[in-house]
């Protein structure tokens, strides 16, 4: 019984760590856009599509 108690601690834990790191991810993430130093997706998009072509973009910068 204790093993499984312990094992379901661990776990409980573990994805406690999980989504508090996720959570600090997203509320970063966030600060990142309100500031404008993300890069859109549709400018992502576009250079993901480019590659391997020979006008293929640079990479995208932040702000655009």
């Amino acid at each position: 019984k204790s093993w499984l108690i312990n094992q379901a601690l661990a776990e409980f834990m573990d994805r406690q760590a999980l989504e508090q790191s996720r959570w600090q991810e997203t509320l970063t993430a966030m600060e990142s856009v309100a500031q404008g130093t993300s890069v859109s997706a549709s400018v992502v998009h576009d250079w993901l599509d480019s590659w391997g072509h020979p006008d293929e973009l640079p990479p995208p910068k932040t702000g655009q």
